[in-house]
């Protein structure tokens, strides 16, 4: 009896022993499915990661694509015409904005303010160069005023004449005609030539407006370009003249104003009175212009074209 219960309880033992074992192997093959079902999932979550990383990458690459693809298929010809003041400035942004866009053909004509705002209204130009603001008979007609840059108007003279500073009332004085000679100025004895622009003229206009002499003006010589007047004043003993402070050069003298010279940093100060906004005239707003004329509205008002306009002695808006 008593060997019988010592083999009942060997048996119950290596019974008990196999269950510990097979339990273990069940905990253990429970784990090792955890271990892979985790590391499955983390491939997953790093793949998912890895292909929004390539997603985002591949749409910056499309942005960029598509903006470069819109330089290049922007195309067709854009025609401005108007102020002979602004040749300088038209023709640097024609020739940087072709160069932005090579299928574009960007070209100006220099026939004054007043014609290019009468080709703009008529539709024959799609921007009108104004070098002064526009009237409000053009506005009522549908001119809109985009003001691109601000120019200052230099007074100059021959130079051999020793008077170089001038009052607001003196040059006033000597355009319509009441100070006739240079030695009422304290110089030579020599009659005062006085040269101007012609009528249309966005130089003459502003410059007639900001002086108060309107239709009082006497000139001498009316001429039909900024060139043409600094080349009169320079080969005229006793002339006077004026034209946009970026094309005055070394063949003539800049008067100064009540003081002042005649720069950018004093136009900007607010000490140089002689200064006027420089236009591009479209017929409405820009928004309702063809993609080119806002393309090319976006470019002058932007960085490389504010640039240009400084460059060439503009004051630029802001």
């Amino acid at each position: 009896m008593k060997k019988r219960t010592e083999k009942q309880n060997k048996k119950t033992k290596q019974k008990t022993i196999v269950l510990i074992g097979a339990c273990a192997l069940l905990m253990g093959a429970l784990t090792g499915c955890g271990s892979r079902s985790s590391a499955g999932q983390s491939a997953q979550n790093t793949d998912a990661a890895g292909q929004g990383e390539a997603s985002i990458s591949q749409d910056n690459s499309a942005a960029k694509s598509q903006e470069a693809a819109s330089d290049q298929t922007l195309s067709g010809s854009l025609q401005l015409s108007g102020s002979t003041s602004m040749e300088k400035l038209a023709n640097a942004l024609c020739e940087a904005f072709m160069e932005k866009y090579p299928d574009v053909n960007a070209s100006a004509e220099f026939t004054g303010s007043g014609a290019g705002i009468e080709a703009v209204l008529s539709g024959t130009v799609d921007i009108g160069n104004s070098s002064r603001n526009l009237k409000d008979e053009e506005k009522e007609k549908g001119a809109v005023e985009n003001i691109v840059a601000i120019d200052g108007i230099a007074v100059c003279v021959d130079p051999a004449n020793t008077v170089t500073d001038l009052t607001k009332e003196q040059l006033t004085d000597i355009y319509t005609g009441k100070i006739t000679n240079w030695s009422e100025l304290g110089g030579a004895d020599e009659p005062i030539v006085v040269v101007g622009r012609e009528a249309g003229s966005g130089t003459r206009s502003a410059f007639e407006e900001l002086l108060e002499i309107e239709d009082a003006c006497v000139y001498a010589n009316e001429l039909d370009s900024t060139g043409a007047v600094i080349a009169k004043v320079a080969s005229t003993p006793g002339a006077i003249g004026y034209a946009s402070l970026d094309a005055i050069d070394d063949s003539v003298t800049a008067a100064k104003l009540e003081g002042v010279e005649a720069t950018a940093e004093n136009i900007k100060a607010g000490s140089y009175f002689l200064c006027r906004p420089f236009v591009m005239a479209t017929l409405g707003e820009i928004s309702e212009q063809s993609e080119l004329v806002q393309a090319w509205f976006d470019f002058v008002m932007g960085e490389e074209g504010q640039r240009i306009a400084a460059d060439i002695g503009l004051i630029t808006v802001e």
